[in-house]
């Protein structure tokens, strides 16, 4: 019988309140957030702790001066700011004149010309995940995406009722997508799949003939692919970046992209949905008459910020991203490095890209079983390592669980190399700390 809570105030019973079940969905996404997880993680840190607390769970350096934007990009801003121009609504897909130069940006790294019309800014990266997954939700389909991954798009996929089936990253291949897979799991019913490279969270880079291969899965399949590409050309290895584009003659792609990594202003809330679809599969299929209705009643990117995007394209040196990947190759060596020496967690795969590592206090058994035992002791999974190294240590890392994968960890390197190196020492004395016997004499 339903509750009436009508009495309490002298009028009539009512009946149950419908609204409340829009609630379960946000409960969900409560758990597939980042930013939840790390805030939950930093209430655990101890205020008593002299020493500063060291955010090695997302990727935002711009706080550390040796990270900071181009000052062209800067001067462009306040530019835009001060001719009085931009201070108005902007189209709903983006000012005209940022889209155009936007496409010639992107086009120069294709086998084929972008137009303006194939370019829709959005407020960063996370309203372009909005969008492309909205417009594909439809009653009954569902969506193939990586494991481990980027949380927003399980959870914007929730908010929509858009069935999630997950496709492995191997970590012994160098976190390659588990291509045998995709068609076991796709059925008549899945619309699109979803790859991340340069990687977040686990900082690989795929190859050419890897992403062909892909592309050629996704045509087989019927299906476009949608491209993570927001760490584009953040890559330090020997594979270069290969944007996804490159195969949109096989199957259409819609490639997701903002100005916060490269150029490290994530503040700035810049992203786009680039369109790279020669066949015009998109367009045939009404699927950009809906990104663009969707745009249209949706929030933008702040004017001034298009305004200024000629500019920054244009006048950004190219000394400004040689010192951005510099600083990432310092970095990366030494995470890289530091991680390998502390002997009760293990690093698969050294990142070639992104900001981001993963690591796992996880080994396969030694008898050969396809299960995992753990080496360090009183540690239930990585969201308690993660609560517990921030009580205990002051440092904030990103437990797998939100990312797909329970039991690993992902920390960044997009930091200053001082703070990271103590960040690193406090990780291997929280590890030294939590390991169990049987390994304190290297067995």
């Amino acid at each position: 019988m339903a509750t009436h809570a009508g009495g309490e105030n002298g009028s009539g019973g009512h009946a149950e309140w419908r609204f409340a079940r829009a609630g379960k969905e946000a409960v969900a996404g409560d758990k597939m957030s980042i930013r939840a997880a790390r805030f939950k993680i930093s209430e655990s840190v101890d205020a008593r702790d002299p020493r500063p607390v060291l955010p090695l769970a997302h990727g935002d350096p711009s706080v550390f001066p040796a990270f900071r934007t181009a000052a062209e990009a800067e001067d462009a801003v306040a530019a835009a700011l001060r001719t009085g121009k931009f201070n108005c609504y902007p189209a709903g897909v983006g000012l005209p004149d940022a889209r155009r130069a936007l496409a010639e940006h992107l086009s120069s790294d294709l086998p084929y010309k972008l137009s303006t019309d194939d370019i829709f800014l959005t407020a960063g990266g996370t309203q372009a995940i909005e969008v492309v997954v909205s417009v594909l939700a439809q009653p009954g389909t569902n969506i193939l995406l990586p494991r481990p991954g980027y949380p927003n798009y399980e959870a914007r996929a929730g908010l929509h009722n858009l069935e999630v089936r997950r496709f492995d990253l191997i970590p012994e291949r160098g976190w390659e997508i588990d291509i045998d897979s995709l068609e076991s799991i796709a059925d008549k019913n899945t619309t699109a799949m979803v790859i991340i490279n340069p990687n977040n969270p686990c900082g690989s880079v795929y190859t050419h003939e890897h992403l062909a291969k892909v592309a050629e899965v996704a045509r087989k399949l019927g299906i476009l692919v949608i491209a993570d590409e927001v760490y584009g050309n953040l890559v330090f290895g020997d594979t270069p970046f290969v944007p996804m584009g490159v195969f949109g003659h096989i199957a259409p792609v819609l490639s997701i992209g903002s100005l916060s990594k490269r150029w490290i202003v994530p503040g700035w809330r810049l992203g786009w949905v680039a369109v790279c679809d020669p066949n015009k599969i998109l367009q045939k299929t009404k699927i950009i008459a809906s990104i663009t209705n969707f745009l249209n009643v949706s929030t933008d990117p702040a004017t001034f910020i298009q305004g200024a995007l000629p500019h920054i394209l244009e006048n950004t040196k190219e000394d400004f991203f040689k010192r951005i990947i510099g600083l990432l190759v310092e970095t990366s060596e030494i995470c890289y490095r530091e991680i390998k020496d502390i002997k009760c967690i293990t690093c698969p795969h050294k990142p070639e890209g992104s900001m981001f590592v993963m690591f796992s206090n996880l080994e396969k058994s030694q008898t050969g079983e396809i299960k995992f035992v753990s080496f360090l002791e009183g540690i239930h999974d990585d969201i308690d390592f993660c609560c517990k190294l921030a009580k205990r240590e002051s440092v904030i890392l990103c437990p797998g669980s939100v990312l797909g994968m329970e039991n690993w960890i992902r920390i960044t390197f997009a930091i200053d190399s001082s703070s990271l190196l103590d960040g690193l020492e406090r990780i291997k004395s929280f590890c030294q700390r939590h390991k169990k016997k049987n390994l304190l004499n290297g067995h």
